[in-house]
């Protein structure tokens, strides 16, 4: 038996020791796998499916040449075929039987297209002159666009590398275990040559025993005649097998009966209520986020660059470049008037970090909103800045239309996740206690006529800084310091910004928009003059005006509007405010 156990434990070591070598030399599989093609068409793009860098389950490395320039980018295959809009590209697709990249034509109307680097659109970019190679881990919904410089062709020369797993966990083990088992084999074996040696010693010879006797004979009992009457056995041993088999079966038809269905508790299939055909709808219709949280992180980054830039520069095109709107216009006097009067307080600078709010519009079309909340962590002093950030179309680059600093206080609702987004409401939605588009006309006539406003119920005239600063009582007191010589009239309007609604997580919303307001200075008397403030001067590049001036100043404001169900008060989040024009009366 040592002997058998012995080769049974060298037959199973040889086994474990062979196969374990096995996995790691002729079994072991590739460690990578490339797939390459060449374009040969004239189409300035190309374009590589999310699905095809995941037909295997690893990283991807891209290899790219073929041109003078090389640059490929990887966002959202929404926002890649977007971008691309109507121009030609090569679609790349992978041949899962030959194991290549393939590469069809998509004809378009473009032969041409804008040089891709730095779009907002790019979770990442690269470029490199001769070669570029990049390894990203990217999943079915990202895709990769590769561009030379827009008017080129495409880089011919394309390649994706997966590097595979072709680790072998259990190779170790079963060369530990052959190892072990070679051990007890050779214990075994000489266990058994131990056995051997011994059993081959001198034996002694067995001494004869006495025989056994004989037991005694028993008879066989006879059986009664028939007839007569047997006692029926008493004890444990009167019972029969067929009686023992009654108790047996009925055991098993009781277990049997245990294990049916009991009607009285059958699960209804009906207790789970299934999605009806609108939620089902509903799921369908909502829109990704127009972005992630780390593409509003780089926005904001470049943004602030642009705008930091051009604040030291006065440089108003090189701003244009990152701002539109109100915040364009305030910013652009400014500069002339700093150009002019150096003692003008140039406007609050832009933090590129952190984001303390990400607040992106669900929408998989343009144009795209976001909502972002910085504070400058520097300064404890300054007050958070909110920015209103529009893209316009896939080629566009997002810009600041309203750029405006937080109220001490101010209270910022609860919205939705970065990840989830909200909706841009309609400026006539009727959600709101108030429609957006009203809110501009109702404020500004509480700007100009304070508690006789037919509208002043509608806000919060506590947290109200803006109108403290600007409205009716400020106002009076400006007319009161003319001379008699001149007359000052003011008027306040809804502004030429678009007025942006973001739903928040109560119904309610986050509404910017702008106001316009002018003030009238102009002689009352033949030859008298009018002195025009500094600012207005500088911007006006004059400082006396016989005619008269009509100066405008913007007001950008942010509003927390309550929900028609809830109503309330709408509370001023916000403001930023500023001379725009100045112009002499005709």
């Amino acid at each position: 038996m040592r002997l058998v156990l012995a080769i049974v434990s060298f037959a199973l070591a040889a086994l474990m020791i062979g196969f374990g070598i096995a996995q790691r030399t002729v079994l072991a599989g590739p460690d990578h796998i490339t797939a390459a093609v060449s374009t040969t068409t004239d189409a300035p793009i190309s374009v590589i499916d999310g699905s095809v860098l995941n037909s295997f389950d690893r990283k991807q490395t891209l290899e790219i040449t073929g041109a003078d320039s090389n640059y490929a980018a990887y966002g959202r295959t929404t926002d890649v075929l977007a971008w691309v809009g109507d121009a030609s590209y090569n679609k790349i697709g992978f041949d899962a039987e030959t194991g290549q990249l393939t590469s069809t034509l998509v004809s378009g109307t473009e032969d041409t297209v804008p040089d891709p680097s730095g779009s907002d659109l790019w979770v990442a970019d690269f470029r490199e002159d001769t070669a570029l190679g990049f390894t990203v881990d990217v999943p079915e919904d990202i895709s990769v666009i590769v561009v030379s410089d827009g008017t080129l062709p495409a880089p011919s020369d394309l390649s994706v590398t997966w590097v595979l797993d072709n680790s072998t966990p259990w190779a170790f083990p079963l060369l530990i275990g052959g190892a072990i088992l070679l051990l007890i084999g050779l214990i075994f074996m000489l266990w058994a040559l131990n056995h051997v040696r011994k059993a081959r010693g001198p034996r002694r010879k067995q001494q004869k025993l006495p025989r056994v006797p004989r037991p005694p004979a028993y008879k066989a009992i006879k059986s009664p005649k028939a007839g007569t009457p047997v006692a029926a056995p008493k004890g444990r041993r009167a019972i029969s097998r067929s009686v023992a088999i009654v108790p047996s079966l009925l055991v098993g038809a009781l277990l049997l009966s245990a294990c049916s269905a009991d009607p009285a508790v059958t699960a209804d299939a009906s207790a789970t209520p299934e999605a009806t055909d609108a939620q089902t709808a509903e799921v369908v219709a909502q829109q990704i986020p127009a972005v992630t949280v780390p593409q509003a992180k780089r926005i904001v980054a470049r943004i602030a660059t642009v705008v930091a830039e051009a604040d030291a520069a006065g440089d108003a095109a090189a701003l244009a470049a990152r701002m539109d709107g109100p915040a364009l216009a305030l910013r652009t006097a400014n500069y002339a008037i700093r150009k002019v009067d150096a003692a003008t307080v140039a406007p609050a600078a832009i933090p590129s970090e952190p984001v303390r709010i990400t607040l992106p519009q669900q929408n998989d079309e343009w144009p795209r909103t976001v909502f972002v909340v910085l504070q400058d962590d520097a300064d404890a002093t300054i007050a958070p800045t909110a920015l209103m950030l529009i893209q316009q179309d896939a080629r566009s680059q997002y810009k600041v239309h309203y750029a405006l600093q937080l109220e001490p206080g101010a209270v910022i609702p609860d919205v939705a996740a970065a990840n989830v987004g909200t909706q841009r409401l309609a400026p006539d939605s009727k959600l709101l206690a108030v429609a957006p588009e009203d809110i501009g006309v109702n404020y500004s006539d509480v700007l100009m006529n304070d508690t006789a406003s037919a509208f002043i119920d509608q806000f919060d005239a506590e947290s109200d800084l803006l109108r403290t600063q600007v409205g009716l009582a400020v106002k009076q007191a400006r007319i009161a310091g003319v001379p008699s010589t001149a007359s000052l009239t003011f008027a306040t309007t809804p502004g030429t910004g678009p007025v942006v609604a973001m739903a928040t997580n109560d119904g309610g919303a986050i509404v910017a928009l702008s106001i316009a307001e002018s003030e009238t200075i102009a002689p009352v008397e033949a030859g008298a003059a009018v002195n025009a403030p500094a600012q207005v001067a500088a911007l006006l590049g004059k400082a006396l005006s016989t005619k008269g001036i009509t100066a405008v100043y913007g007001d950008q404001v942010l509003f927390f509007v309550p929900s028609v169900i809830d109503g309330g008060p709408i509370v001023l989040l916000g403001y930023s405010q500023g001379l725009i024009t100045a112009a002499e009366l005709p």
